[in-house]
């Protein structure tokens, strides 16, 4: 097995997530690369962006010591296989895209069985055939070099650090809300929901 990171970590990531899938070991090995060239959180200011809200992401939070909550794991809901990494202190960064090619020749037919499965028309070979073909890929993503796997690019500008911000009440509702996520509309502040709902109403 080419990735690096021992089993017995890979289980607790496991475990955090709750299964495990092809998804979450592209996370695996994303937060491995930026662990191997940056160090983890507790050792640099790493700060990771994903633009995917998929199963991998818990494995880079696990991994890597990025939190939401630290305000150093961002997410741009962009839809894409892509992860940022960045070490704040040493200016060092690195976006990672997972290689198109990367599932390989099974890749057409495991998405072909996803779509049947999605649409309840797969059979019972069908659903084994899914399965098998999973747990390959699987395998494949973590016996790929890491520079097979990923397209590494220049990282984007990193996002900001995280800062304090006021608290305002929104007009309408009444709740507290971030400054740099209020709206302004006929002259009152409102946060983002009731602001979409007075829009909608117009």
């Amino acid at each position: 097995m080419t990735c690096g990171i021992p089993w017995e970590r890979i289980q607790a990531v496991i475990d955090f997530h709750g299964h495990s899938c092809p998804g979450l070991t592209i996370g695996v090995r994303a937060a491995e690369m930026a662990l191997r060239d940056l160090g983890h959180a507790s050792e640099s200011d790493l700060v990771a962006v994903v633009e995917t809200d998929m199963c991998g992401v818990d494995a880079i939070q696990f991994l890597t010591g990025c939190t939401f909550g630290k305000g150093n794991l961002v997410h741009r809901d962009y839809g894409k296989m892509a992860f940022s990494f960045y070490d704040r202190s040493s200016g060092k960064g690195v976006r990672l895209l997972l290689h198109p090619e990367a599932q390989g020749e099974m890749g057409a037919e495991m998405r072909d069985l996803m779509g049947k499965s999605a649409r309840g028309e797969a059979s019972e070979v069908d659903r084994t055939r899914l399965d098998e073909l999973r747990e390959a890929v699987q395998r494949r993503y973590m016996e790929l070099p890491l520079e097979v796997l990923f397209e590494a690019k220049d990282a984007p500008p990193p996002p900001s650090p995280a800062r304090i911000l006021e608290t305002l009440t929104c007009a309408a509702c009444g709740e507290g809300v971030m400054e740099s996520r209020s709206r302004r509309m006929g002259g009152e502040t409102l946060c983002i929901p009731c602001f979409q709902d007075g829009e909608q109403k117009r």
